[in-house]
């Protein structure tokens, strides 16, 4: 394991059904009930897989051409069976187009492969929960 392989970020609650995650950045964003605008936890993980291989389909593409629209759609179904609450049928939908020209006809025939290598290799997001991962639960003293 290399010394960059760790990721982490931190969750605290700012009031009742209201939170922030911030990573060892800085960066924040704040995640809630689903009772307002801001994102649930399950649309984090949607936007997650989304963000995930969008950024390895637009870094393989946008070296030819860049995109007129570029837009991922990330859905599931939410199930609470003998095995809990989960998302099931996830799918991740790529809506691309480019402009004319020779970059840009390489970067639509690049696109169905990056997003296929993204899916398959690529993605981590996509991959780890694809092939499972077990996760932990602990309480420490405050």
């Amino acid at each position: 394991m290399s010394e960059n392989s760790a990721r982490s970020v931190t969750v605290e609650r700012t009031s009742t059904g209201h939170f922030v995650a911030t990573n060892t950045r800085g960066g924040t964003i704040s995640f809630g009930t689903g009772s307002d605008s801001e994102f649930t936890p399950v649309e984090l993980l949607l936007a997650a897989l989304g963000g995930c291989t969008a950024v390895d389909v637009d870094l393989a593409t946008t070296r030819h051409a860049e995109p007129d629209s570029f837009s991922v759609e990330v859905s599931g179904n939410k199930v609470n069976d003998e095995l809990g609450n989960r998302l099931t049928d996830l799918a991740v939908t790529f809506t691309v187009s480019f402009p004319d020209g020779e970059g840009a006809d390489r970067a639509r025939t690049i696109l169905p492969r990056a997003v296929k290598t993204s899916h398959d290799r690529l993605c981590t997001v996509s991959r780890t929960v694809e092939i499972g991962t077990p996760v932990t639960a602990a309480v420490e003293d405050a």
